[in-house]
């Protein structure tokens, strides 16, 4: 397997092999172009991401300043809004569902790195995917870690650190974050 083809399946890989560097140059060269945009240039912002993301629904909007990896594992659904300043680091599939809607600071973590200290300090590092459902609310700055998934009509609370799967119609918060309340 090529380092692109472990990092997609969750297997350890290499981030510094030459083919994903220059995959991660290309897009950082198509984010700072996005970032750099004239506001009023709505047209061109919209084509920026559609190009830096693997899936755009109709109605996506991101707030410059926005950062990725790879944008390529990034596919969000209809009616989607990113906030200034997200992170994804998106090694492996990171999706949120139709209206979503991702305040300021947000940070979605599906980058992760090996416990043992050895092989961490051999550059090894692996990924676990994000799944948001429908609907949810994600507070700002809040950390969405490795492997999480959130259900439907879910609201994250401002500064949570999600690091664990959570259901659908409860509000969540803290760190770790847990269910605050149930919506219905």
């Amino acid at each position: 397997m090529t380092e692109k083809e472990k990092m997609l399946a969750g297997e350890l890989y290499q981030a510094g092999d030459p083919e994903l560097a220059n995959e991660r140059l290309q897009v950082r060269k198509l984010v700072k172009t996005f970032n750099d945009s004239n506001p009023e240039d709505v047209e061109s912002r919209i084509s920026l991401i559609r190009q830096i993301l693997g899936k755009a629904g109709k109605n996506i909007w991101i707030e410059p300043p926005f950062y990725c990896d790879y944008g390529s594992n990034i596919e969000v659904g209809d009616d989607v809004f990113f906030n200034f300043n997200c992170v994804v680091l998106d090694v492996c599939k990171v999706k949120l569902g139709d209206r979503v809607f991702v305040a300021p600071n947000v940070q979605f973590y599906p980058a992760t790195h090996p416990l043992d200290p050895k092989v961490r300090g051999e550059m090894w590092e692996y990924g676990k995917p994000i799944s948001i459902g429908n609907d949810v609310w994600i507070g700002g700055s809040a950390v969405i870690c490795p492997g999480v998934t959130i259900g439907d009509r879910t609201v994250i609370a401002a500064g949570a650190v999600v690091t664990k799967d959570f259901p659908s119609d409860v509000v969540i918060g803290g760190n770790p974050a847990r269910i605050i309340k149930q919506l219905v």
